[in-house]
């Protein structure tokens, strides 16, 4: 399972697009995050736990974003889009309850009509760098009751579309997606009704792909998957994108809000050992991630989480900080019973439950009380990670071009609690305040080189913070049988958005439908709230009806929509 950075984490999808103890860490100087002391080792004390930071002011004076909406635009039922749709999105992503970004529409401050109600003027109290992440994927005004809070809309069904297919119907079993007669644009859907299904795991995948009872799948590579699947009319696409795999420390309550302790447990971990029994086996020219949550690029050094195993380093840093091994040879301070580390993955992952059957005899050889704890990946990706439930876990991030998604993914501000709404995407409770004012200003900051430097600098600071272990750039893999489905199948498997491009696959078999199936399957499908932290939920759901402005390309870039006439026009004030 993938959780999605929305900014993402999601990272374009609807909002645009993973230890501290006793205070943050970082700089006070120009954003404080202070801790009120206390013991936080239960999850309500998590919940209550705030941080006082202020993200830090900027100098611009602003910035205007005019969006002109083509005049043909209409929803599924003919009313057209308009800008009133665009204020809805901004005021649900902002106001929502829950919603899990707010990065980039906590900057806007006017949602309003130009010449017509299909133009749409955005105006902005800074400048805001990944803008083309803002509105890329509306709500429709008309489907809820208050913009201003639709935590209780879209339980089991999202009844709007502005693209080529609309949901005809969701349920546990199944989706079923039929034309949008009423889309404007000429890339019509060519099949009569896609089908996506549920599969339990990658075998049963597989097997329902050999046996043709799905025509496409999209599984989590693993070393052998092409033999696997191995037929003479399956095709296979592998390519490499923004998908990485890491290790993160949930540090707002529990064992890692001690950053001691977290140091110390950080530097227990072999990662090259990992990596040779785990990912090797995957593919023999991977590489270790040294990055930390981004893939290599202009945003990275590609150094930034090099090194810091050192097994005997980490014994001595725990016995100077008063910690001493219990009679079954734990960590134990002040006879007090040996912390138990948490350790959640999502069940029938077959890679993560070996790295935890290799990694959890060594950890607790080393001293630590780690334990499996695992769930299902709705109950892991929408439930537990959004609460914070967790002390150890493990997952693979999908990230959309822009940076921008590690604001809402680590910035103080965004770690959510009763006290902010429970908004933002920080699942790692990590709040260090120099670091989240990198963020905030790398949002804002117009010269791509500053920019980068930013994000570099706040990178060195997670690992300097031991706030996660970077594993590896996952590939992202699709097989499809070409006696059933044809087109462009393997155009968009790359892309931030995954398959989004099925309406323009072909129905070789002619059986008048395409079946999709699923790895995982949502149980919620709000696109604002915890439900589209999960990459599935928005790849299966969200994505295929709801318009943008900008969408995301197979090759990780921008590019305006026909939602619009054109480019967006931008006005620095």
């Amino acid at each position: 399972m993938k959780k999605t950075n929305k900014l993402a984490k999601v990272v374009a999808g609807f909002a645009l697009l993973s230890l501290v103890a006793a205070a943050c860490g970082g700089s006070d100087d120009s954003g404080s995050a202070t801790s009120d002391g206390g013991d936080y080792t239960s999850l309500d004390a998590c919940a209550t736990r705030t941080f006082d930071y202020t993200a830090p002011e900027t100098a611009s004076a602003g910035m205007k974003i005019t969006y002109d909406i083509a005049p043909e635009a209409v929803w599924e039922d003919g009313t057209p889009i308009t800008v009133a749709d665009f204020a809805a999105t901004w005021d649900a992503s902002l106001n929502t309850p829950g919603s899990i970004s707010t990065s980039g529409y906590d900057q806007v401050t006017a949602v309003e009509a130009g010449t017509s109600d299909k133009q749409v003027v955005v105006t902005l109290k800074s400048v805001y760098a990944p803008y083309k992440g803002l509105f890329s994927g509306l709500i429709k005004a008309a489907a809820v009751e208050n913009t201003a809070d639709i935590s209780g809309d879209f339980a089991d069904m999202i009844p709007y579309s502005g693209r080529p297919y609309k949901m005809e119907s969701w349920s546990p079993d199944q989706i079923v997606y039929v034309p949008n007669e009423n889309y404007w644009g000429t890339d019509k859907p060519v099949t009569p009704k896609v089908v996506m299904v549920p599969k339990a795991d990658s075998d049963t995948e597989i097997a329902s792909l050999k046996a043709a009872e799905v025509d496409f799948i999209y599984p989590q590579y693993y070393g052998g998957i092409e033999e696997a699947v191995g037929t003479d009319n399956i095709s296979t696409s592998v390519q490499y994108g923004g998908d990485y795999e890491a290790l993160y420390f949930q540090q707002k309550c529990g064992p890692f809000s001690d950053p001691i302790f977290r140091q110390a447990f950080s530097m227990s971990i072999d990662r090259d050992a990992l990596f040779e029994q785990i990912y090797i086996p995957i593919s023999a020219s991977a590489k270790l991630l040294d990055c930390g949550p981004i893939v290599p690029g202009t945003y990275c050094n590609g150094d930034e989480f090099a090194g810091g195993f050192d097994a005997e380093g980490a014994a001595k840093l725990m016995e100077d900080n008063g910690w001493e091994k219990n009679a079954e040879g734990l960590w134990s301070k002040d006879g007090a019973e040996s912390p138990k580390i948490r350790w959640v993955i999502n069940t029938g992952n077959t890679r993560r439950e070996s790295t935890q059957a290799y990694l959890i005899p060594l950890l607790q050889a080393a001293g630590f009380n780690v334990v499996a704890d695992n769930c299902d990946a709705a109950c892991y990706f929408q439930t537990r990670l959004p609460a914070l439930d967790y002390d150890l876990a493990m997952y693979i991030s999908t990230a959309p071009p822009d940076p921008a998604y590690l604001t809402s993914s680590f910035a103080c501000d965004l770690i959510p609690s009763e006290a902010n709404g429970n908004i933002g995407q920080n699942s790692t409770g990590w709040c260090n305040a120099e670091a989240s004012d990198l963020l905030h200003k790398s949002d804002v900051e117009v010269d791509p080189a500053v920019r980068a430097e930013n994000i570099k600098s706040a990178l060195k600071l997670m690992a300097a913070d031991h706030i996660l272990l970077p594993l590896f750039q996952f590939p992202k893999s699709g097989f499809w049988r070409t006696d059933k489905v044809g087109g462009p199948v393997d155009g968009e498997l790359n892309n931030y958005t995954a398959f989004i491009n099925f309406h323009q696959w072909t129905d070789v078999d002619g059986d008048g439908k395409i079946v999709i199936g699923a790895e995982q399957w949502p149980e919620c499908l709000n696109p604002i709230t915890e439900c589209a932290n999960s990459s599935w939920m928005v790849w299966t759901t969200a994505f295929p009806v709801s318009p943008g402005a900008y969408a995301t390309t197979n090759d990780g870039n921008y590019v305006v929509t026909n939602l619009l006439t054109g480019e967006a026009t931008v006005e620095v004030l």
